[in-house]
């Protein structure tokens, strides 16, 4: 009976702190529970085109993931819908927070162009071709993703030409480990495989941060070369852009309150 009741007193205990925080309980324990809930995404990613096909939910859009996780932690939403590798590093900083187990959709990422630069995308195509074959991209991924991750950034190769001019990248840094700032440079997977394609093509690189939802409009104005940031490929953006070959997959999930 002691035992009992002493359980029964951390569950009200338990009810108490949540309702004094005003953070409500998790409600969302895989994907069949999103009908009809508040789910937070970042503006223009494939994580909102997602979350607006859920039946009856209500879909907030913030301008920065990191955003929509904080609306999470203060109960404002039930969930956030986001790219795997972002989730990780959201979830390693707030313990009261958990990624569900089950995947919930898969895609892939690629750079995006402008629709008439076909040149470009031949160059970029044949540059990620090489760097996939003799290692780079991968050794670049391993940096960055994964137990042994050191977040160290690619280095040029020594006496790399820059004669063919500059190269112009857009991204919104606020997708780690893809795009982030780090001692107010934009680093991540992106950034250093884009420095890689410049090596390749002989070019010197220029990164600009911009809202993500602004980065085809960048492109569709000509402000920007391409666009590098974890962007996934979509017939809807086709139709904008043309893509590069796939250079990594991303796997979207749901982050969630912990039980």
């Amino acid at each position: 009976m002691k035992k009992l009741a002493s359980l029964l007193l951390a569950g009200v205990m338990s009810v108490s702190m949540l309702a004094s925080c005003g953070v409500p309980a998790n409600t969302v324990h895989s994907v069949d529970d999103l009908e009809g809930k508040t789910i937070g995404v970042q503006l223009g990613t494939t994580g909102m085109i997602y979350a607006d096909d859920v039946k009856d939910a209500t879909v907030e859009k913030y301008n920065k993931g990191a955003d929509a996780i904080e609306a999470l932690k203060n109960g404002k939403i039930d969930c956030v819908i986001i790219d795997n590798e972002p989730a990780k590093v959201f979830v390693s900083k707030n313990d009261d927070l958990k990624i569900l187990d089950d995947p919930f959709v898969s895609e892939d990422y690629a750079m995006a162009m402008n629709l008439q630069n076909t040149e470009l995308q031949q160059k970029v195509n044949a540059a990620l071709a090489e760097l996939k074959a003799d290692g780079t991209i991968g050794g670049i991924l391993k940096h960055w993703i994964g137990e042994s991750k050191d977040e160290v950034s690619y280095t040029s190769p020594e006496g790399t030409d820059r004669s063919n001019g500059t190269l112009k990248m857009a991204t919104n840094a606020e997708f780690p480990p893809y795009e982030l700032k780090k001692d107010s440079k934009i680093v991540g997977i992106d950034p250093d495989i884009m420095q890689a394609v410049a090596d390749k093509l002989g070019m010197t690189l220029e990164i600009e941060d911009i809202a993500f939802d602004s980065l085809i409009p960048e492109l569709e104005a000509k402000k920007a070369d391409i666009v590098a940031a974890g962007m996934t490929v979509t017939d809807e953006r086709k139709k904008n852009v043309l893509f590069s070959d796939s250079y990594a997959t991303g796997v979207q999930v749901i982050v969630i309150r912990k039980d």
